[in-house]
């Protein structure tokens, strides 16, 4: 957590308020945040001008104007970013980014898990090859996802989850992807027949864009770029629901298991 949906939120937020802006100053509060030296971070950023901003599962890549470098951000569990024209500093806050009108970019941070750092354009790409396909991008097709089924024995669980396959999915929409396409998260994915196989690509795309739509999943760090939480929340049929009646079967069948090394949500019932 953040996920993909609260990741793409958050960028297409920032894309509205930071495209185009002149950096004045950087204040890094807690160097370990900053993956480069503290000086050359401030250096490549002052006066510097965010002219993209990238996506790649839970990666952010910010292009700038002048040197063609990029600022990599990973939120990890507990990152935020805020953009703020008041002054909402607090004591979970690692760097602060000032543009010239005075607005400014919070990066905070609970458990410090979360990073920024400055690369060249090679090296933004070296980063960003070694994640597996986003869920979002064109080449993510039926035939694409069918292939990868295939050649592997995991459960579908873990191949959800594995950022090396598929970047962006977490544990919340896993879980949530695996209901709606009605299969049970341990199912070996190359024992997936074609149906099943369509059906959980179109929940992949389904959760992911209703995610999108209602502004990620929030339970108690991820806030968006304004600082609001999700609504995504509203909508969760399994995730931490197994003290509840099942969304679709209306029984107390939601069960608990720890699958691929995280806690897992499904019915028992519904999914197969």
């Amino acid at each position: 957590m953040p996920e993909l949906p609260e990741v793409e939120t958050i960028k297409r937020d920032l894309e509205n308020n930071v495209i185009r802006k002149t950096i004045t100053s950087v204040q890094v509060l807690k160097n370990n945040s900053v993956k480069n030296s503290v000086q050359t971070f401030k250096n490549i950023l002052r006066f510097n001008q965010i002219k993209n901003i990238e996506r790649k599962g839970k990666y952010l890549a910010f292009e700038f104007k002048k040197d063609h470098n990029f600022l990599i951000i990973h939120l990890r569990m507990t990152g935020q970013l805020i953009y703020s024209k008041k002054d909402i500093q607090n004591k979970h806050t690692r760097v602060i980014i000032h543009f010239k009108d005075h607005s400014k970019l919070y990066f905070n941070d609970i458990r410090r898990f979360g990073y920024l750092q400055i690369v060249n354009k090679k090296d933004k790409e070296l980063i960003f090859d070694k994640l597996g396909i986003d869920p979002t991008d064109k080449g993510f097709t039926y035939e694409f996802l069918n292939t990868i089924l295939k050649s592997k024995k995991s459960s579908l669980k873990s191949v959800l989850l594995n950022q090396n396959i598929i970047s962006g999915i977490g544990n919340i929409y896993a879980d949530e992807i695996c209901f709606d396409a009605k299969l049970k998260p341990y199912r070996k994915t190359n024992a997936l027949n074609p149906k099943e196989v369509l059906r959980l690509f179109n929940s992949i795309r389904k959760i992911l864009d209703l995610a999108i739509k209602h502004r990620g999943t929030s339970f108690s760090d991820y806030v968006d770029a304004n600082g609001k939480m999700g609504n995504f929340t509203k909508h969760l049929k399994v995730y931490k629901k197994e003290r509840e009646r099942c969304a679709n079967c209306n029984n107390y069948s939601i069960t608990k298991l720890k699958i691929a090394g995280r806690m897992t949500r499904f019915c028992k019932n519904c999914q197969r």
